[in-house]
């Protein structure tokens, strides 16, 4: 899908000065970081109290953390919305606005609730 959305006339464009987290499939290209490969990456490596040595260990650490988060916030709204959790057949441009709406509803909730279960059963 990524590469297909870059490939495009108008396809996806990384802005000038961001970036995006992508995994070790992903070769380097312009605006999209992967962790190092051969280095230790997994958040499993280093919660055993492993310290990073090298550069390459402390980025992949910091790039896991961080994909991490991004991940977590992935299961948040798929198990708030059962329409995120299975392929769909809607046009891409239905699509995207299916996210948008989601995750509108989901700041709006956030916001709005002191205690959230939806988040309370993906921290367990």
């Amino acid at each position: 899908i990524l590469r297909d959305a870059i490939s495009r006339v108008n396809g996806l464009k990384v802005p000038q000065g961001q970036y995006y987290l992508c995994d070790a499939g992903y070769t380097y290209g312009e605006g999209f970081l992967a962790p190092y490969r051969g280095q230790r990456y997994h958040s499993t490596e280093w919660s055993q109290g492993y310290q990073p040595t090298i550069p390459q260990e402390f980025f992949n650490m910091k790039h896991s953390s961080t994909r991490n988060v991004i991940e977590r916030c992935f299961g948040i709204l798929k198990m708030r919305w059962a329409i995120l959790r299975f392929k769909s057949y809607y046009p891409v441009k239905t699509q995207c606005r299916i996210i948008s709406a989601c995750c509108l509803l989901h700041n709006y909730i956030r916001r709005e609730m002191a205690f959230d279960p939806v988040e309370a059963l993906v921290g367990e």
